[in-house]
C-alpha cells in the first residue's frame, strides 16, 4: 500500500465500508438497473470519480482482454455436490472453488474473497473500476463493486483483465460467469466424465 495515491486509498476503503453498510436493498434510482446474474446496459453504471489517467489506464487494460493458449481443447474437471457444478480456477495466482453457472453475466464473488484478495495483495485500488446496480429475478436492487481481475487461470488458460462483481454478502458463492466463459469459442460439459471443455 505504500507509495499508493491517497485518493485511490480512500477510494477503496470507502468502497469496502458501502460494501459492508449495503447489505439491505435499496429503492430504485435513475436509469435502467442490471439483471443480479450480470446483464447491464451503460446507462446502468455510476462510474467511480476517478482521475484521468486513472481511467485512461483501465481503458488500456480492457483493450488488452483475451485469453494466453495454444488453442485447440481444454478439459477441466468439475466437482458435482448437491446438483451444482464447481471448477477450480486462480484469480490473480490464487486459488477458488467457482461454481460453473452460464446464467451469470460476470463473475461474481463474495465481500470475503475480495477482502481476502485485498489483504493478500492480489487485489489492489487500481483494480477497482466502478460501482454498479443489480436486480434479482424478484425486482430486488443491490450495489456492487465492479473489479477488474488481472489474471484468471481455468485449467491452464490464462484470461486477462476479467471483469467480476463483488457482491454485499458475506456468503455469496463465487460465480464463474460469462466475463470470462465468453473469451472461449466454445464451452461444453462432458457429463460423463465430469469435465468442463473450453475450446
Amino acid at each position: 500500500m505504500v507509495g499508493k495515491s491517497p485518493k485511490r486509498l480512500l477510494y477503496v476503503l470507502l468502497s469496502l465500508t458501502l460494501l459492508v453498510s449495503s447489505c439491505q436493498y435499496r429503492p430504485k434510482h435513475r436509469g435502467e438497473t442490471t439483471s443480479r446474474r450480470g446483464y447491464r446496459s451503460e446507462e446502468t453504471s455510476r462510474s467511480a470519480k476517478l482521475s484521468d489517467s486513472d481511467s485512461e489506464s483501465r481503458r488500456e487494460r480492457r483493450n488488452r482482454k483475451g485469453a494466453t493458449h495454444s488453442g485447440g481443447t481444454t478439459r477441466v474437471p468439475l466437482e458435482k455436490a448437491d446438483g451444482v457444478y464447481y471448477v477450480m480456477a486462480k484469480v490473480n495466482d490464487v486459488p477458488m472453488k467457482f461454481v460453473f453457472d452460464t446464467g451469470a453475466g460476470i463473475i461474481s464473488m463474495s465481500l470475503t474473497e475480495a477482502q481476502f484478495l485485498y489483504k493478500q495483495g492480489t487485489l489492489t485500488d487500481d483494480d477497482f473500476v466502478d460501482v454498479m446496480q443489480f436486480q434479482d429475478a424478484n425486482g430486488d436492487l443491490s450495489e456492487s463493486l465492479i473489479v477488474m481481475l488481472r489474471e484468471v487461470e481455468i485449467g491452464g488458460v490464462v484470461l486477462h483483465d476479467v471483469e467480476a462483481s463483488i457482491v454485499p454478502n458475506q456468503t455469496a458463492p463465487l460465480l464463474l460467469g460469462q466475463t470470462a466463459l465468453s473469451q472461449f469459442n466454445k464451452v461444453s460439459i462432458d457429463y460423463k466424465h465430469n469435465q468442463l471443455i473450453l475450446e
